[in-house]
């Protein structure tokens, strides 16, 4: 969807349409941007950014509150779309999915006409703007959703994969985030044909993992499916607060809240994890984020609150402004709780 939230708030009230208008964050500068239109990004502003940084590039912006519940129906009508096309529907957030037609008979099989039915169905149903990638894997296809924003519809053919993806820069690449970019951008990697040029073994070398990715993708090759049932690997919450924190009795307070809020939802799916984090911006910006994990897993809201201190400590004893200005809790290593193996401690007797 081109700029999903930002387009549902203007859809919804006509005196917003047009304007340049960011949900999430505060005109005070407080907070950051979660989403923006079109109007706001042509002075530079994106999402995630510092809210006090949209209103020094963008002073006329116009601030309104995130409408969560409302963003979720929405997406189930645009998720109900997709379902029509293809049994084979990955979704990546509220507003964004792959599908896989390989297979589908409708309009002659033409995945370029497929595109073209969804956009215009999605907007009949939902009165709402959306961008359509098609290629012949998802990498491909994931880039050409976003070249020709907004209201695109962008094709790459295999014919033509591997000279596109040389003359695209190396930020625009998927899976590529800005300190990947700075890395690379320091070991010559400008674009998708310096990338080409780099042995598997010397990529290992310097991204590890991540490595055989970035040799398949310089080539325009992603062999990963298209899968309907994709499993999450982590939950996660955060606060910006209005007036930054300086005790760390009351984070600890906010810590448990947010704990209390992400337990709720792992019962609710009968999962459980092995590792929590929390994530502390302080008032100079600096994030730090400080992880345990249990190989037994973390089984309780109990059991998390009791090593909150301890990751919070951690975190404060490494910044010395102390002044907190956003606190996040996430937990990762989800399982099926039902999966639980219990094992018998042996007695020192």
């Amino acid at each position: 969807m081109d700029a999903f939230y930002a387009s549902v708030e203007q859809r919804d009230n006509p005196e917003l349409r047009g304007k340049p208008v960011i949900v999430g964050g505060r005109p005070d500068g407080r907070g950051v941007v979660a989403a923006c239109s079109y109007e706001t990004r042509e002075f530079g502003v994106h999402s995630a950014m510092p809210s006090a940084e949209a209103v020094r590039r963008c002073p006329d912006a116009i601030f309104v509150s995130s409408r969560f519940d409302v963003y979720r129906q929405v997406s189930q009508q645009i998720h109900s779309v997709f379902k029509e096309f293809s049994a084979l529907v990955e979704p990546l957030s509220l507003d964004e999915a792959y599908l896989d037609v390989t297979d589908t008979e409708l309009f002659g099989g033409s995945a370029i006409k497929i595109a073209k039915e969804i956009k215009l169905m999605i907007l009949q149903r939902t009165g709402l703007v959306a961008s359509a990638g098609v290629s012949y894997n998802k990498f491909l296809a994931k880039i050409a959703s976003d070249f020709d924003k907004p209201d695109g519809l962008y094709c790459i053919l295999p014919e033509h994969g591997e000279r596109f993806v040389a003359d695209l820069p190396i930020g625009r690449f998927y899976g590529v985030g800005a300190a990947t970019e700075a890395r690379m951008h320091e070991l010559g990697i400008q674009n998708g044909a310096d990338l080409r040029h780099w042995r598997l073994s010397d990529l290992e070398q310097h991204f590890g993992k991540s490595a055989q990715y970035y040799f398949n993708v310089a080539r325009g090759l992603d062999y990963r499916e298209v899968r309907a049932s994709r499993t999450r690997k982590s939950i996660g919450s955060e606060t910006t607060f209005g007036t930054n924190l300086n005790n760390s009795v009351d984070m600890l307070v906010h810590l448990e809240k947010l704990c209390e809020k992400i337990f709720s939802k792992l019962q609710e799916r009968e999962l459980h994890c092995t590792t929590l984090s929390i994530k502390v911006r302080f008032a100079n910006f600096e994030t730090l984020t400080r992880a345990h994990s249990l190989p037994t897993g973390i089984h309780s809201t109990a059991q998390a609150k009791r090593m909150l201190p301890f990751l919070l400590d951690k975190a404060l004893s490494e910044n010395q402004h102390g002044s907190v200005r956003l606190l996040g809790l996430s937990v990762s290593g989800l399982q099926d709780s039902s999966t639980i193996e219990f094992q018998q401690l042996e007695l020192g007797l």
